[in-house]
């Protein structure tokens, strides 16, 4: 099977905010093919991964197939949340568009699919 590496943001886009010192990521498909794919693919674990150097706390996911999303919560990842952390980003906003930079790897049979204009 062929495969191709491509960035998350090719087949969702990624919505994030602070929740006190959490910050939560939503990411959500553009197809149902897509959600399908990162319901399998993107797991808690990868996530925690990614953003290793940044947090210290655990990730949570959360699965909203209907809305063809998940939802992570990175605990302790703003350090103290918006009108306490010294942080650049310090109400997360910039955490879901970092997170659409994950490399994934996808079967090249499938990729169409997963794109927002599929044929």
């Amino acid at each position: 099977m062929i495969s191709e590496t491509i960035h998350l943001r090719k087949i969702a886009y990624a919505r994030s905010g602070d929740k006190g010192s959490n910050s939560n990521i939503g990411v959500i498909a553009y197809t149902a093919e897509g959600y399908t794919f990162l319901e399998k693919y993107l797991t808690a674990e990868k996530v925690a991964d990614f953003f290793e150097s940044l947090i210290p706390g655990k990730v949570i996911r959360f699965e909203l197939p209907n809305l063809w999303a998940l939802n992570f919560i990175l605990e302790g990842v703003l350090n103290g949340g918006g009108t306490r952390s010294l942080r650049l980003d310090a109400q997360g906003k910039a955490l879901g568009q970092v997170l659409l930079e994950m490399p994934i790897v996808i079967p090249e049979d499938q990729l169409y699919l997963m794109y927002r204009n599929n044929p």
